[in-house]
């Protein structure tokens, strides 16, 4: 058994201070004996308006963000998963929403950026367009990890179940998945989202949420949770800032799988044309 790790945080518009927080829960999360650890969507900035994740793009392999996480895994000898960041793009208005993954020797050993954007009213006042200075990604990924197959979505993307289905076709085991979910669609979706891609894949799910009030003015929903391939919650943490641990079970998911086929049985595949398929070369730096 391998035992991981969700980092939930409420993260605020210094970045300096989000860090710091960062660091304190990682510590905890070593502290629990977390081998495999997950930050939130937004770990290090929830922007005020986007021009503020803008502002502090960085270059693919250099910036003090990437070298937070690069030296937070490798002191700590642990595979970290940096929710996302903002990552440079060719367009000076936009950035890509990058989820890296840090191995125990502090190198970064794959990246994935947010395909499906939260362009969404809702409610009739609470609107969100992140075409507008995000970059969609176009690369599934699916990274090998001492603790099993680890496939990464972020937030949104896990209202697409195409997109988790394509990962079970490369051997997906394990699902990460920082998000930072509204108070509003959390309530409704959450919970129910994140143990149907469990149930429907036979995974286990990491799910590191935002959870609390932010300066911006946004709500997010908590709710952090680690399920099995069961779809039962082994774990959560409601609201606020904080660390919850579980061990995953690799030949019980492997028994679980003989015995209920369901991977096996289905019948239909499909994969969206519009997405890049390249699993054994995923984005790294």
């Amino acid at each position: 058994m391998h035992r991981v790790a969700a980092i939930q945080m409420a993260s605020g518009s210094n970045v300096t201070a989000n860090l710091q927080i960062a660091a304190q829960l990682i510590s905890e999360a070593v502290n629990m004996e977390a081998k495999l650890v997950i930050l939130p969507e937004n770990f290090a900035l929830m922007h005020k308006h986007p021009t503020d994740s803008i502002n502090i793009r960085e270059n693919p392999g250099n910036g003090p963000i990437q070298d937070f996480l690069s030296q937070q895994a490798a002191r700590a000898g642990i595979w970290l998963v940096g929710g996302t960041l903002p990552i440079k793009t060719d367009d000076p208005l936009k950035f890509r929403a990058a989820c890296l993954v840090f191995d125990d020797t502090g190198q970064c050993v794959s990246r994935y950026d947010k395909i499906h954007l939260f362009d969404v009213s809702a409610t009739p006042d609470e609107h969100y367009c992140e075409s507008k200075s995000i970059e969609s990604g176009n690369k599934i990924v699916v990274v090998d990890t001492p603790y099993g197959r680890l496939g990464l979505a972020i937030c949104y993307d896990l209202r697409f179940p195409e997109l988790f289905r394509c990962m079970l076709n490369q051997g997906v085991e394990i699902l990460g998945i920082p998000s930072a979910f509204t108070a509003v669609t959390g309530k409704a979706h959450w919970e129910v989202l994140v143990r149907a891609r469990a149930v429907e894949n036979l995974c286990y799910v990491i799910a590191a949420n935002q959870g609390g009030y932010h300066v911006n003015g946004r709500e997010t929903y908590g709710d952090s949770m680690i399920i099995d391939p069961w779809g039962i919650v082994l774990t959560r943490l409601n609201r606020g800032a904080g660390v919850i641990c579980a061990d995953i079970d690799l030949k019980k998911q492997a028994s679980l799988r003989t015995r209920f086929p369901t991977i096996k049985h289905r019948k239909i595949q499909c994969q969206p044309p519009s997405v890049t398929y390249d699993f054994d070369k995923p984005d790294k730096f």
